[in-house]
């Protein structure tokens, strides 16, 4: 089976399709399960799944339409059992995204399955939910990252998230408040710091400078620089770490691919939908002061720090208030006493709350949220990651007249 997860370029989407066919493949132990990706994503973490049977990449522009997308997937096998589609080729929005459509018109065109044409998460066939993806990273990237750390204890920290402003981020006063007390609670550990500064083919730019990242490793004497280091080499840093923090970042998927907890900083526009069998605890601001999920999210102010404007859920103010969760959540985290159960049943209720109450607002992958929230109820068997209806999609948007909103936003 070919599972057809071709999207837009962040790290976050490339996790999405490797545990997507890690569930067929667990579902179907004897099945050939192979993968295919954009090339502009972070096609590397596919060398970290045996599981596959082959992944494909394909040139092709996700925002407009380019060169011919036919001859695009020309290398790719037009046989197979089973095509099984990226979910939301079923969603009106993306429609108007020319390359999107083209591409997946091309493929439908280019495809034979002999069996079956579906979507990610449907069945047939077989399809496991909610299993726990675990990325094997290669010797050498482990070997560097132990060199690095020179047998010292770790916290990793992503500092930005690489597909937004940099007033939807934590400031360097509000990093520095969070990662010195981490440091001086946590003395022996190594605070490591990751992100790209620059942007190449395979990421979008990090919203971090490098003025910023010197500040921090002058203020918090235990960090170290893993900026701009190879993919799998800041992974493998990630995985030797005690505890993983970050807004929210498709980088934090793969986090929880190599099975290392995650501190998220929550707020912004969008919420926590991926988890991946690993704890965690999600830092959701107070609605009622700090809104988050909605469009007075991405209205910006002025922060007390004087480091510009900044969204209100990123505000050091926030950040000030909530630090007592943050080091509790830490300390329970490190000396893992949350479990995933309590993380997700600990979440949900927290977020339906930020949402006002309105849980039509909140999906997850592989729908695990059903569990813990009165969802609304979907007229499917699939397991896949349910996105709110078209309804509620356009109605969101709808609501964001008047605030920024991009391209760029919509493919996060």
């Amino acid at each position: 089976m070919l599972v057809n997860y071709w999207y837009a370029n962040p790290v976050g989407h490339a996790v999405e399709g490797l545990r997507y066919a890690f569930g067929y493949q667990v579902a179907s132990p004897g099945a050939k399960v192979s993968l295919l990706l954009s090339d502009a994503t972070a096609v590397e973490l596919a060398r970290c799944c045996p599981f596959l049977d082959a992944v494909y990449t394909v040139s092709y522009p996700f925002g407009k339409a380019g060169s011919d997308p036919r001859a695009a997937l020309a290398h790719v096998p037009r046989e197979w059992d089973w095509v099984i589609d990226n979910f939301r080729v079923q969603l009106t929005s993306h429609e108007r995204t020319p390359g999107f459509k083209a591409f997946f018109d091309a493929a439908h065109e280019h495809f034979r399955p002999r069996k079956g044409l579906t979507l990610t998460g449907d069945e047939p066939p077989p399809y496991s939910a909610d299993r726990q993806l675990r990325l094997e990273l290669p010797d050498d990237a482990v070997a560097a990252a132990r060199q690095r750390l020179g047998g010292r204890r770790a916290i990793s920290a992503v500092l930005a998230g690489q597909s937004d402003s940099r007033a939807s981020y934590p400031s360097t006063a509000s990093w520095r408040l969070l990662l010195s007390r981490l440091s001086e609670r946590y003395p022996e550990a190594a605070i490591v710091l990751i992100g790209k500064l620059g942007g190449d083919a395979k990421t979008s730019t990090t919203a971090m400078t490098r003025a910023e990242v010197d500040r921090l490793l002058a203020d918090v004497p235990a960090a170290i620089d893993a900026f701009d280091i190879p993919l799998l080499e800041q992974l493998a840093l990630v995985e030797a770490s005690d505890l993983f923090v970050s807004p929210h970042t498709g980088f934090a998927f793969a986090a929880l691919a190599v099975g290392t907890p995650w501190l998220a900083l929550s707020g912004g526009v969008w919420h926590e939908y991926f988890f991946n069998g690993v704890p965690f605890h999600s830092l959701v601001p107070s609605p009622r002061k700090y809104p988050s999920f909605t469009p007075a999210a991405t209205e910006t102010v002025d922060d007390v720090d004087g480091e510009g404007p900044r969204i209100p859920s990123m505000t050091l103010g926030r950040f000030r208030e909530d630090l007592p969760e943050f080091l509790d959540a830490a300390e329970r985290l490190i000396a893992r006493r949350i479990s995933y159960e309590d993380a997700l049943a600990a979440y949900f209720p927290r977020l339906a709350d930020a949402y006002g109450g309105d849980t039509s607002c909140i999906f997850s992958f592989d729908n695990v949220h059903a569990r813990y929230v009165a969802a609304p109820r979907v007229a499917s068997t699939t397991a896949r990651m349910v996105l709110p209806s078209e309804s509620v999609v356009r109605r969101r948007l709808r609501r964001f007249v008047g605030t920024r909103l991009s391209l760029r936003s919509l493919r996060r």
